[in-house]
């Protein structure tokens, strides 16, 4: 009996070892560590740095090195390759290769290395991550991160002539980005802007010569590092000093996603980051921030500026780096065409031709004789004499008033009078986004994994060994056996995907017998409770009718594996459940803010916070539609079940057990009881047509459209507008009419066309109307597409989610 106890006390301690999360000083051969459990992470001794996997856009992860307190990442592994933030994982294999798996399936990184010897991975207190060899007791480095650097430069690490600094792509997008830190051709330590046309260097100067520069070409070693103290040094020259020079500190190089390479230091782990040292005063010098056909322009109080040239529209309005296309067509018959002068605008490189001591009028007729010349440029230069460039293409432009020329634009004569060109010229401040874009990776499915077959077969033969350690022990050991084949098996099932399974008695305990209810619904009653750990949770006891002792705890369990599975930052987080007798439980996470219902009631929600619950709740339905291994129909999306945390991001209730289907099943004809909310259920569920994801598209533009109006779908007609009674029932055919009233009424008028949205908005927020007509439009038609009659003729919630993400940053 010893011995057995002994080996299933092995069996769990290895079982643990696998699955458990944990920060640790290193990892060893033979082990991994999760992407589904962040808190696996290897520290440095001092605590400083961690490595391990860090979250880049919506269900993508990179591993990665970072400061720990107030986290910096200092270097990714797989930056231009995200890995799924299920089922994938680092692992040091035996063979010392170090190897990042994605969802399972293949390999997204690897250090390429061999061992026949122990092999273990460290993370120094440099923020060095070191794999090495033990090697007759001496450590032998195999692969180290310094040696293939990011966007970031660590005291004590070199740049060399086989490594360079690659901003990441944008402040919300870390994958590689256009510009470089790295040496040259020449020895010389440049910043390079390589983008998806043309490449330049716009730093040092180039039209100095390298001594000009303070630069030498003479050495070929190609060497650059920073100390801690704040001293840089080059082998071509090149060295500085920070502002806080001379005192030991925590600092980093880094080159920044808007072309500039900072130094950024801070004296203690918890203090914030300042920038002790940078290489461009003048933004607008940085090549390609704005994109070809547009101009940059900095003022010291309002940040820098990006405007497409005139006649010109931006031509991607996810990122200004794509710059601007022409909104004409240019004719070869001179006479057609005119030049629009630019005063103080220049337009660097890329010169087709290139004259000195040359008139105005010469120079303009080189660019009207060419019919590719699309702008010219005429300058004085320090000798006296006018400059003439002709322009083919338009990169690289800036508005300064240094500048001692003009650009004078080339564009149709017909079309110039009017001023139409200058009209709608478009423009961004800032960091030049017009919208911000933020990375995602859908989840890929594949068929049979290598850890499920794993964990099956372990399962098995665990169960055989506490059978036989089960016969031999006492009776008071023993739970009964209805308990040990479903409730134990349960048990065992769930426990790997990270939340508990708790007693009836615990729960009744934590919510004093059920007695503070916070919400009911039709699959049952919400109450508070604290659990042991002193967490506060909302635990839901579900009706006995709905999914109680009726149905297989088998399927129950099954299903709440499932939604233990789901992962996303606008979805209610489940901490544990209960499957005991007739007893049915889920504990969530409690929401301290309450519900959209209870905030629409009390008017605390303004615009900006009602457009960003918009816009999470069609990412979390998109993600329960799209991108599940199941997929998931909510069957019931009302204000009561889209929750509030404390900076009013909306967090969805009440899922999953609503419909759980595999992919190949999605023509639900298998769905024959009736799911929902009066007032807020599609049509398909009255005509007993086929149920699909439209359903929740239906139900979503119902709520967007009582958080517009501030009306409830299931008590229309309860309030008046201008004194006129709203006597149909329905909140949809009521804003239908109003926008077909307003409609009617524009033909022929100065009416435009938001009108028909400032009859509907909630008066709660109709003082911001003027200033967000825009984007409540958009809010408002998103809304009417998704409450269409036809399934067919509703949007997806991806589509949705594109619908409003242009606008999410101008939602405040």
């Amino acid at each position: 009996m010893a011995l057995s106890l002994i080996l299933h006390v092995l069996l769990l301690l290895s079982l643990s070892f696998q699955f458990s999360s944990s920060s640790s000083s290193s990892l060893n051969s033979g082990f991994s560590l999760c992407v589904e459990k962040l808190e696996d992470s290897i520290l440095s001794p001092d605590g400083v740095f961690s490595a391990g996997f860090y979250a880049v856009g919506e269900n993508a992860y990179a591993f990665a090195v970072w400061f720990t307190r107030n986290p910096t990442v200092v270097w990714m592994a797989n930056r231009d390759q995200p890995i799924n933030g299920k089922r994938s994982s680092l692992s040091l294999l035996k063979t010392g290769n170090l190897v990042l798996s994605d969802a399972g399936q293949f390999n997204a990184w690897s250090t390429d290395t061999t061992s026949s010897s122990p092999t273990y991975l460290i993370l120094n207190n440099n923020g060095n991550l070191v794999l090495s060899e033990l090697y007759s007791n001496e450590s032998n480095v195999l692969w180290q991160s310094f040696d293939f650097p990011t966007d970031t430069l660590l005291p004590g690490q070199q740049l060399t002539r086989y490594t360079k600094l690659v901003s990441d792509r944008s402040s919300t997008n870390h994958s590689s980005g256009f510009y470089k830190l790295v040496f040259d051709d020449d020895n010389i330590l440049s910043l390079l802007y390589d983008g998806p046309d043309v490449s330049s260097i716009y730093w040092p100067a180039q039209w100095l010569l390298s001594w000009e520069a303070g630069r030498t070409t003479y050495n070929s070693s190609r060497i650059a590092v920073i100390d801690s103290i704040g001293t840089f040094n080059s082998t071509d020259n090149f060295g500085f000093i920070t502002s806080d020079y001379g005192v030991v500190m925590q600092r980093r190089l880094k080159m920044d996603p808007d072309g500039n390479i900072r130094v950024y230091s801070r004296q203690h782990q918890n203090d914030p980051w300042y920038v002790s040292w940078q290489a461009i005063s003048s933004p607008c010098i940085v090549h390609g921030l704005c994109g070809a056909n547009s101009t940059c322009t900095h003022d010291p109080r309002e940040g820098r500026k990006c405007s497409c040239l005139p006649g010109y529209r931006v031509k991607n309005h996810s990122d200004w780096s794509y710059g601007c296309e022409p909104r004409f067509q240019l004719s070869c018959d001179r006479n057609e065409s005119t030049f629009f002068k630019l005063p103080d605008v220049e337009l660097y490189g890329y010169d087709y031709i290139y004259k000195k001591n040359i008139s105005f009028s010469d120079c303009e007729n080189e660019c009207s004789q060419d019919c590719e010349c699309r702008a010219f440029q005429y300058s004085f230069n320090n000798d006296g004499l006018f400059q003439c460039y002709t322009k083919k293409v338009l990169l690289n432009g800036r508005r300064s008033p240094n500048f001692r020329g003009t650009t004078y634009l080339r564009l149709p004569k017909t079309r110039r009078n009017n001023g139409s060109f200058f009209a709608d010229e478009e423009s961004a401040q800032e960091n030049g986004r017009v919208c911000s874009v933020k990375l995602e990776r859908a989840y890929t499915k594949r068929h049979v994994s290598s850890f499920v077959k794993f964990f099956l077969w372990f399962s098995i033969a665990l169960g055989v060994f506490e059978a036989l350690f089960i016969s031999i022990t006492s009776c008071s050991l023993m739970r009964t056996k209805q308990k040990s084949d479903v409730n134990q098996q349960g048990y065992n099932f769930l426990s790997p995907f990270g939340f508990r399974k708790y007693t009836y008695s615990e729960l009744k305990q934590a919510t004093k017998g059920f007695t503070e209810e916070i919400g009911r619904g039709a699959g049952g009653i919400v109450y508070k409770g604290v659990l042991p750990d002193q967490r506060i949770a909302a635990i839901k006891k579900l009706n006995n009718d709905n999914i109680g002792a009726k149905r297989d705890e088998a399927e129950f369990l099954a299903e709440v594996s499932i939604i233990g599975k789901l992962n996303h930052m606008n979805l209610i987080e489940m901490w544990g459940y209960c499957a005991e007798g007739k007893h049915r439980l889920l504990v969530y996470e409690f929401m301290e803010n309450g519900s959209l219902a209870e905030n629409l009631k009390s008017n605390t929600l303004g615009w900006t916070k009602r457009y960003n619950i918009a816009l999470g709740t069609a990412r979390v339905l998109a993600y329960l539609h799209e991108e599940c291994l199941e997929w998931i129909l909510h069957c019931d999306i009302k204000p009561q079940n889209i929750l509030l945390v404390s900076n009013y991001q909306p967090k969805v209730a009440d899922f999953g057990l609503s419909k759980l289907l595999n992919r190949n099943e999605q023509n639900a004809q298998s769905i024959s009881m009736i799911r929902g909310t009066r007032g807020y259920m599609a049509p398909e569920w009255v005509f007993n047509l086929p149920i699909t994801s439209k359903v929740d598209v239906y139900s979503y533009g119902i709520v967007v459209l009582e958080m517009l109006t501030g009306r409830s779908a299931t008590t229309m007609g309860s309030r008046s507008d201008e004194g006129e009674e709203a006597q149909n029932g329905r909140l949809v055919t009521w804003v239908r009419e109003k926008r077909k009233r307003t409609t009617s009424l524009e033909e022929g008028s100065s009416l435009t066309s938001s009108c028909w949205v400032e009859k509907i908005i909630d008066p709660a927020i109709g003082s911001q109307f003027e200033v967000k007509k825009m984007k409540m439009e958009t809010l408002a038609s998103v809304a009417l597409n998704c409450v269409e009659d036809d399934k067919d003729a509703r949007p997806t919630m991806s589509q949705v989610v594109e619908m409003l993400q242009c606008h999410e940053n101008d939602a405040s």
